[in-house]
């Protein structure tokens, strides 16, 4: 990842960073010594960056037996055992493949209000300006002004986007008439937008999945990606989301806006943890150019607060 990534990464856990280092700091200000009472502190430190329960007893269960081997005695120390931990969860998760045979079809998923279609937007500016064809497809038929939305970033970045009049056509039949027109016009991304639903509404969720059906009928192992867009500042309710959509859809990854905005941006590290689904982009900002690619690097980086690269 270039410089500029890392900063921005860096950048947009400004507020989770400002807790959980500054933190750690205080309590090694007022700690000569890791022991029990230092490590009950930290476990509060770590749920309170929403890290998680889960995440934060094996957080915690591996300092302590750090510490017991005489490894980890002071905050240096501590961090790099954190470090160690966090990048071993978060490498876990597998990033799909995407040797496709053109068109490469990507479904777009979540509740509503989460930024799925800024983030589709700014998805499709990136491939093009990798010089790849792009198609859009409105499928979103429910939420007025979807389309309308969908069609503005369209015309931002030059691409077509498939789509039916009203808000009452089947988000079945958009599906499939752009899976048709990305097949006929031989382009090599088809970016599905799909209407925001709560993962408890069954009904909805049965609908999605009728979706992926239809699609998988015209190319056997599409959609290649199934991407849950979740909201950084939503903290622990965003698990749940990912819990929900990954039994309905299968994810391959994971899309999570507003980092920039977020005092929670530890939710990241509990999702990959759970699912073993990757966290593939992070937006960071609002310009067209603030969909980055995740790094886990640069987020551990950047949640610690470390003097690297350009912190």
């Amino acid at each position: 990842m270039g410089f500029k990534f890392w900063k921005k990464t860096g950048d947009a856990l400004s507020k989770t960073r400002a807790y959980f280092s500054s933190g750690l700091d205080a309590l090694f200000s007022r700690k000569t010594k890791i022991d029990a009472e230092t490590l009950d502190d930290l476990e509060a430190l770590l749920i309170g960056a929403d890290l998680g329960v889960t995440v934060t007893r094996r957080l915690i269960e591996a300092l302590s037996a750090s510490v017991d081997r005489k490894e980890v005695s002071d905050l240096v120390a501590l961090k790099a055992k954190l470090r160690e931990t966090l990048l071993e969860i978060l490498n876990t998760a597998i990033v799909p493949s995407a040797n496709f045979q053109a068109p490469l079809v990507t479904l777009f998923v979540g509740v509503n209000g989460v930024g799925k279609t800024t983030s589709i937007g700014k998805m499709a500016a990136q491939l093009k300006s990798e010089h790849k064809t792009v198609l859009l497809a409105a499928a979103d038929t429910f939420r007025a002004g979807a389309a309308k939305q969908l069609s503005i970033w369209g015309e931002r970045v030059g691409a077509e986007v498939i789509q039916h009049p009203g808000t009452d056509a089947d988000p079945s039949a958009v599906a499939y008439d752009a899976v048709s027109a990305a097949l006929a016009r031989k382009v090599d991304h088809l970016l599905i937008d799909t209407a925001g639903r709560l993962q408890t509404k069954h009904n909805l969720m049965e609908e999605l999945k009728k979706m992926i059906r239809v699609i998988s009928k015209q190319i056997p192992d599409a959609p290649h990606r199934k991407i849950l867009v979740l909201d950084a500042t939503t903290g622990q309710n965003a698990l749940s989301q990912a819990e929900h959509f990954q039994k309905a859809t299968s994810l391959t990854g994971i899309v999570l806006s507003k980092l920039d905005g977020s005092g929670k941006g530890g939710i990241i590290v509990p999702i990959v943890e759970s699912l073993s689904v990757p966290v593939l982009y992070v937006g960071v900002g609002e310009s067209m150019e603030d969909l980055i690619p995740f790094d886990a690097e640069a987020f551990v980086s950047g949640l610690l607060g470390d003097e690297v690269t350009g912190f």
